[in-house]
């Protein structure tokens, strides 16, 4: 069986990533891919089940993993609440011939990228502009405007990143934005 490969997303809040990904794994069966089963801290929610949603550990082993440097990227997002993924669950789907596709913040697309070299791939959604992805979390209406602020903020720190990403697909128009990044991963998996 062929190893996969890896494919990282990265992008600001609201420029239409996971609704990028959603398409591309629904619509694309063909490039076999499988999301990334991450780590976290926090306890499960609903209906969420162990190894299917999350890994969920306890912060003191999420701690003692840190240590024992078994995550190629994680963040304490609030005080003892962690996420994270694990190395060696992507061997374990990159061996099961899984191309792996992870959603990250930057940093954490950037570490991934570093550790894999040329296995993976890095894709930057980048918004038209600031303006318009301002507009776009307004319309979504789901954020005061005060965290509409701190999320633009946030995007204009992460847009300092996309330079050191393989590609960038920016997403003006989504049916293209979808089409651009189907062609760049099909293109990268046949490598």
């Amino acid at each position: 069986m062929r190893r996969g490969k890896l494919i990282i997303f990265s992008a600001p809040s609201g420029t239409g990533k996971s609704t990028i990904i959603s398409w591309l794994m629904k619509e694309h069966r063909e490039l076999n891919l499988a999301f990334s089963i991450s780590c976290t801290s926090r306890a499960p929610r609903g209906t969420e089940q162990n190894g299917v949603e999350y890994f969920f550990i306890t912060p003191e082993e999420f701690r003692q993993r840190i240590e024992n440097e078994e995550f190629l990227e994680y963040e304490e997002v609030y005080q003892d609440r962690f996420y994270g993924t694990l190395k060696a669950q992507v061997e374990r789907q990159l061996e099961a011939g899984q191309n792996v596709v992870f959603d990250v913040d930057v940093k954490g697309g950037v570490n991934i990228k570093n550790y894999y070299g040329d296995e993976a791939l890095s894709i930057f959604i980048q918004p038209p502009s600031i303006n318009e992805l301002r507009r776009r979390l307004e319309r979504r209406a789901t954020d005061a405007p005060d965290v509409i602020d701190q999320r633009i903020a946030r995007a204009e720190f992460e847009l300092t990143f996309a330079e050191k990403f393989d590609k960038v697909v920016i997403n003006d128009i989504l049916d293209y934005a979808e089409a651009d990044a189907l062609e760049i991963i099909q293109k990268f998996l046949e490598q």
